[in-house]
């Protein structure tokens, strides 16, 4: 009997490994316009607000508790729900969670701008900042989705354009507004660009479908993270003010805080999809970037904020002016990011740029720390422009180096916890250098006014409140510019050994190859392994099925003869 052949399952239709089909420069340069638009608003709505902010916590008669506390608690929500937005990333479609972010992030902010008090301010200011946790972690991760390591030095760079014109266009746009109609329109600017961005990503962003994995979230690891980290800002933003340093209440909130971390550490370890998974630290480059990006985010986010107090009261400007005179940090950064993305671009190497931008750093923030409420402009422009540039050379490529390391489904998680820490360190930054500054103003305002032979009920009996100077007389402001000027400067000098941390941080990298295929491509390559690896199952088994068992041998027959006696 003639067998037929057995006929394999045809495994050409099946997409080959690594054999998915780069984005053309068109189609990534589309799908960026969609995520780059989405983290201009985000820029956008925090720096518009920037230069407003002295005339925002004056009219709302606030103190300057009220003021750090306006920045503080953006930074506190940002840093607890990044590390959850990273995890989500890796789970569900990521498309659909940064539109979400963008409109959170905007309608909070309009709900702000109708603020009475500086309670609801600060309330609408910590929804906004869930939003731009979102709009943080996942940013950098669809960025990693269409452009490869190698290439994206130079869209890097593209982005750090981008955010330096919402870093200048803001405080510019947030001063004339300030001027002109009221800061309360400050608040609502960002609507319109937001819609914008969701309507561009809808139509431009497409990503292949994400694997299926149950979608289980650590609610108790989050819920203790955030106890935890929200406590120590507490603690630093009230210890000093509310209560002593060395007090019970200082105890309590370390001890509660410490203790909170611990048991999240804990649960974290024995999650089945923990927010921040413990197992990326033993990742050399992820636990230097994270040491590195916590000093930047102090040195960037607990400097600049303060930047603003310089100018108005110190230098005695308008937001409109203080916010053009931000022109030389934001070119150096812009400046910086793009020349040196291009480079890593095309020389593959990083970890010189790195460097020299953490030596600029330290030393653009050691020459602010020179400046006083009467220094050459010219002199502080220059100051400010080392520093941008030493921030355009860093921030983005301690993302780039660690996504560089990462598995394809670790990019969310891995990216989100280097932003986590970033911003947690902009957050502590901020809530201690500016409990340092009210305490070191006070005590040169009650210096100096006692030196003048002038009681501090001039300045309305209180040296807390940020004061308009434009209503001081002369002999009294000029006591008061001397302050804050001198103020400012001393938190740029306490921000100096960070930046020496980055910089030692930045030395002990490993540089490793940029790799050369986009998260989408590994991605499909991915599922073309699992499809080929399926259809080359399947043909086994119909081999296996087609193959004719042969028949058994006959048994013999029983033996029939009688037994002998």
């Amino acid at each position: 009997m003639s067998s037929q052949p057995t006929t394999a399952p045809e495994t050409t239709a099946l997409p080959q490994p690594g054999a998915a089909p780069a984005m053309t420069p068109r189609q990534v340069l589309e799908a960026l316009s969609g995520i780059l638009l989405g983290m201009f608003v985000s820029v956008l709505a925090t720096s518009v607000v920037s230069t407003s902010l002295p005339r925002v916590i004056s009219d709302l008669n606030g103190s300057q508790s009220s003021y750090t506390w306006v920045v503080t608690a953006t930074l506190l929500t940002t840093t607890i729900t990044t590390p959850i937005w990273g995890k989500l990333a890796d789970l569900v479609d990521r498309k659909m969670l940064i539109q979400l972010a963008l409109a959170i992030s905007v309608l909070s902010s309009a709900v702000a701008g109708l603020s009475m008090s500086t309670g609801m301010l600060i309330t609408m200011r910590a929804f906004q900042g869930i939003g731009a946790g979102g709009l943080t972690a996942l940013g950098t991760v669809l960025i990693a989705d269409i452009i490869s390591p190698r290439e994206r030095g130079k869209y890097m760079g593209l982005m750090g354009g981008i955010m330096g014109l919402g870093m200048v266009g803001g405080p510019l746009l947030g001063g004339v507004i300030t001027d002109g109609p009221g800061w309360r329109w400050n608040f609502f600017i960002g609507l319109p660009f937001a819609i914008a961005a969701i309507i561009v990503l809808q139509r431009t962003l497409k990503l292949p479908p994400m694997p299926r994995r149950k979608l289980n979230i650590d609610y108790a690891g989050a819920t203790l993270l955030s106890i935890g980290i929200g406590g120590l800002l507490l603690w630093v933003t009230f210890a000093g003010s509310k209560f002593d340093w060395m007090s019970w209440q200082t105890a309590a909130f370390v001890i509660g805080s410490v203790l909170a971390l611990v048991a999240a550490v804990w649960v974290e370890s024995r999650a089945a999809e923990p927010i921040i998974p413990l197992h990326l630290f033993r990742n050399r480059t992820l636990v230097l970037a994270v040491v590195a990006s916590i000093a930047v985010g102090i040195a960037m986010f607990g400097t600049s904020v303060f930047l603003s107090q310089y100018m108005q009261v110190a230098r005695g400007m308008s937001a409109t002016a203080s916010g053009l005179i931000t022109i030389p940090q934001i070119f150096g950064l812009f400046l910086a990011s793009t020349i040196s993305g291009r480079i890593i671009s095309v020389t593959g190497k990083y970890k010189r740029y790195m460097i020299a931008g953490a030596v600029l750093l330290t030393t653009g923030l050691a020459l602010m720390g020179t400046i006083r409420h009467d220094t050459d402009f010219v002199l502080v422009c220059v100051y400010m422009f080392v520093l941008g540039s030493g921030l355009g050379m860093l921030m983005q490529n301690l993302v780039l180096a660690t996504q560089n390391t990462l598995a394809i489904d670790e990019v969310g998680s891995g990216t989100s916890t280097v932003a986590f820490f970033r911003t947690l360190g902009g957050a502590m930054g901020v809530s201690v250098l500016g409990a340092v500054l009210g305490n070191k103003i006070t005590s040169l305002l009650t210096d100096g006014l006692a030196a003048i032979g002038v009681d501090v009920s001039a300045l309305g009996g209180s040296t807390s409140s940020i004061p308009n100077v434009a209503t001081i007389p002369e002999p009294i402001k000029t006591v008061v510019e001397s302050s804050y000027g001198e103020g400012v400067a001393f938190l740029f000098m306490l921000a100096v050994p960070l930046a020496v941390i980055a910089l030692i941080a930045v030395c002990f990298l490993r540089e490793v190859p940029l790799g050369e295929r986009s998260g989408m491509e590994l991605r499909l390559a991915e599922q073309a392994e699992a499809e080929l690896a399926a259809g080359a199952e399947v043909s086994a088994m119909a081999v296996a099925s087609a193959t004719p068992t042969p028949a058994p041998a006959p048994a013999p027959a029983p033996d029939q003869r009688a037994p002998r006696a």
